[in-house]
């Protein structure tokens, strides 16, 4: 049965159901922020390890030159080994027939007939390769979707200086590439990299390994020590050529898969707080002045009997259905944007499976996280409404203290309009009700920057890595090092107009205990295709001797130039040298480490030779050059930096600005929330006045021109300071999603900023005119008599 509190409370929720609503869905943003990550977070972490599981994925990793399977048993030996997988592993050349410049095919061997297997394969369509078919594979599925390829389909390659014709049996998956990338590029590009599974038998006879591999996969014991593990792979391999064993976390695909979570983990957590942190502080703003507009009913109750707990409670019950409601709306729209989420990521990772879980394990702590923000919101509120003496409420609040304003101190109140000097009076004389407005109308534009701040993360990174550092416009790549004269080679292709060729060195670099796997490059001292830039964006020119370091391989190892780090190649005849770092380079992607190419020959103690080479080209003549590229022995590999930008707008960009979509809605919904509470809020407290400016003759437009100016003014005080706060919002969002991988710069252009000021300029517009519909149905009478 509905009680007198209850009754009134229905009144109240009715009577200010706009601000109520707007209050709920500012609080629903967080929510739903909340449990759209977290739900996303964990359908993803349990699709990966199911997958994982279930098609055992490898534990670590080694490539070497040539190992005979005799080795296998020692390796199997090694305490907390629990199976061993020896492979052939080959890059080659593809020739396709719908696009001009050559393709990279990773070509795996696979057992004969099927069996299970480290790092199986899910089929996705047809069938597994047949005995003692020739030239039969399997093909990864983004490859063939790229291609359009399925069952029946041929592709030509190039397999050691022998052109195949290899006929496609099948589509599949595997968890060794779900995110496809070649070591060492920036971004997938499912266009010119896939992988093909050939029978061990077919491909080691390709390659001369009858009898012998040059990869090996591991999965070890629960509890096992992996790097013991690894240091005793190490020195089975060290005679075979060894390149270093690896573990899990360093395989290419878990790491950039692992990265992505870790981004998604951290806005999980930086957002909603800080959308929650806005709801916290709107609702304790609106009941604050609710209660304030509510002291004569106040005084009423208590001096009908109604004790302190009583009224506390009902206006905590007040509250508490705003967040009910706010909840569930945010955890609808958390679950909506989760699942659409999920099968975005599920378009650039390749499961054999799309699963979205609501998680009521998520579900109902976010429930409890937006119910307490309410209440801590709504505590200095419903405190100063049981404090409030009987008495006290009975009279209407006490106006301010009357004294002249700043402008007629000054001398300035001529110049200005009457309208004008009533709000600039009025202003001043509540400076803490004009303070939290502003706040909270901050708060609406720092949120728009948090919401759309990532799009010029994304111009800035395309420009930074792709047009100043990368300024090739080819990048060719040898299966082995080669002679020097290969870089005159280049030169002379057609179209080529500069090249200059590189060496790359895989090593290990170590600094006290600490120690990570690289990619040294060897590039030209005075390379005019690669630009290393120190943090302020200057051009280093690479030293005669030392080593140039990025700074987030920097940070891992904790060096800083002048320290000594020590260089185990990994390759060859394995060198060890210690070399001081002479520079340290920003560098957003990947943890990159560079040296003069004549440094880098001396460190291999070898003559001239180089890993490939950079390119400018004449665009013009890009179809003669790739055709070229094509008959050329030895290319494992041709990277076009267009190719590489569209990818980059194909996979990260568009997570990035999927993301910023999300934001921007959320943003606009607090903005308008934001603002329409404060002009609601606003009118509610000065109704009173507006009455008795409408009884002594001013009209509703001039009496909507107090109102609206009394906004405009706080308006165009809170968009700077909300800009402020939002540029500060974005730094925390941009340290917490910093992973090993991919870095992200602190970029907002002016566009974004006036985006944001714009949004709020149009949401405070729209308030007013919403608000300005009170004005017109303002009962005079009943408002001065009630004072409220």
């Amino acid at each position: 049965m509905l009680t007198a509190m209850h009754r009134k409370l229905l009144r109240d929720l009715w009577h200010a159901k706009g601000q109520a609503l707007a209050i709920a869905l500012v609080l629903s943003c967080g929510v739903a922020m909340l449990v759209m990550s977290l739900t996303t977070l964990h359908s993803l972490t349990a699709t990966i390890d199911r997958y994982y599981n279930e098609y055992r994925f490898a534990h670590i990793w080694a490539y070497l030159e040539r190992a005979p399977k005799t080795l296998l048993p020692r390796v199997a030996e090694i305490p907390g080994v629990s199976h061993v997988q020896t492979r052939v592993v080959a890059d080659v050349n593809l020739d396709l027939e719908d696009m001009p410049e050559p393709a990279i095919g990773r070509l795996i061997s696979i057992p004969d007939r099927q069996q299970p297997m480290l790092n199986d394969l899910h089929i996705r369509q047809g069938r597994w390769i047949e005995p003692g078919r020739r030239g039969e594979v399997l093909v990864s599925h983004a490859f063939a979707e790229a291609h359009q390829l399925r069952s029946g389909d041929t592709v030509r390659a190039i397999i050691n200086g022998r052109l195949r014709t290899l006929t496609i049996v099948g589509v599949a998956l595997s968890p060794e590439y779900i995110y496809e990338i070649r070591e060492g590029d920036l971004l997938p590009d499912n266009k010119r990299f896939g992988v093909f599974w050939m029978g061990e038998t077919e491909l080691a006879a390709a390659f001369d390994l009858e009898g012998s591999f040059n990869s090996i996969t591991l999965s070890t014991l629960p509890g096992a020590n992996r790097e013991e593990i690894i240091a005793r792979l190490d020195r089975l391999t060290e005679r075979y050529g060894g390149l270093g064993a690896f573990e899990r976390s360093e395989q290419t695909s878990h790491r950039l898969i692992s990265g992505e979570l870790e981004q998604l983990r951290a806005m999980a957590v930086i957002t909603p707080v800080i959308f929650f942190a806005v709801a916290l502080f709107l609702l304790n703003m609106a009941l604050s002045r609710i209660v304030g507009t509510q002291r004569e009913q106040i005084a009423a109750l208590k001096a009908f009997g109604y004790s302190r707990w009583e009224i506390g409670l009902h206006y905590l019950q007040f509250v508490l259905i705003i967040a009910t409601v706010g909840s569930i709306i945010g955890v609808a729209l958390g679950a909506w944007f989760g699942r659409a989420l999920t099968l975005f990521y599920a378009h650039f990772f390749r499961f054999p499976w799309h699963e979205y879980h609501l998680d009521w394990r998520v579900v109902v702590p976010t429930i409890a996280v937006g119910l307490a923000v309410a209440s801590i919101g709504a505590v200095a509120a419903v405190r100063r409404a049981v404090m409030l003496p009987p008495a006290e409420a009975m009279r209407p609040e006490p106006p301010p203290e009357f004294r002249p304003t700043i402008i007629e101190r000054i001398g300035i109140q001529s110049f200005l309009s009457q309208t004008a000097r009533m709000v600039l009076r009025t202003l001043e004389r509540r400076p803490l009700r004009a303070a939290m407005t502003t706040l909270g109308i901050a708060f609406a534009a720092s949120v728009m920057i948090l919401g759309s701040f990532s799009s010029d993360i994304v111009d800035y990174l395309i420009d930074y890595e792709f047009h100043r550092s990368q300024r090739q416009d080819v990048t060719v790549t040898f299966f082995d090092s080669t002679a020097g004269r290969a870089e005159r080679e280049l030169a002379n292709m057609p179209g080529v107009l500069h090249a200059e060729g590189f060496r790359a060195i895989p090593a290990r670099l170590r600094f006290e205990q600490r120690s990570e796997r690289v990619g040294i490059m060897g590039v030209p001292s005075g390379s005019s295709l690669m630009h290393l830039m120190d943090d302020q964006e200057r051009r280093i020119v690479l030293p005669n001797d030392g080593l140039v370091v990025s700074d987030k391989l920097a940070d891992l190892l904790r060096i800083s130039v002048g320290d000594v780090v020590t260089i185990e190649v990994l390759e060859r005849e394995r060198p060890e040298r210690q070399v001081p770092v002479a520079a340290v380079v920003r560098q957003y992607t990947g943890q990159g480490a560079w040296m003069d190419r004549q440094a880098a020959q001396r460190l291999m103690r070898e003559q001239d030779r180089i890993s490939g080479a950079h390119l400018a080209v004449d665009s013009d003549q890009l179809t003669a050059l790739y055709a070229a590229l094509k008959e050329t022995p030895g290319v494992s590999g041709v990277t076009i930096k267009r190719a590489a930008v569209d990818s980059f707008m194909e996979t990260y960009a568009e997570i990035v600005l999927t993301m910023r979509l999300f934001n921007i809605i959320f943003g606009s919904i607090i903005a308008i929330g934001v603002v329409y509470n404060a002009a609601r809020i606003t009118f509610a407290e000065r109704s009173h006045e507006l009455a008795t400016l409408r009884v002594i003759g001013f009209s509703r437009g001039e009496v909507s021109a107090i109102l609206f100016g009394e906004l405009t003014v706080l308006t165009l005080i809170a968009i700077p300071v909300g800009l402020f706060i939002g540029y500060w919002f974005s730094v925390l969002a941009v340290l917490a999603m910093d992973t090993e991988d991919l870095r992200m710069p602190m970029v907002i252009e002016p566009a974004t900023y006036a985006t944001a000021a714009a949004t709020v300029l149009v949401a405070t517009i729209a308030s007013v005119l919403f608000v300005r519909r009170g004005i017109d149905r303002l009962d005079l009478v009943a408002v001065l008599k009630t004072g409220t």
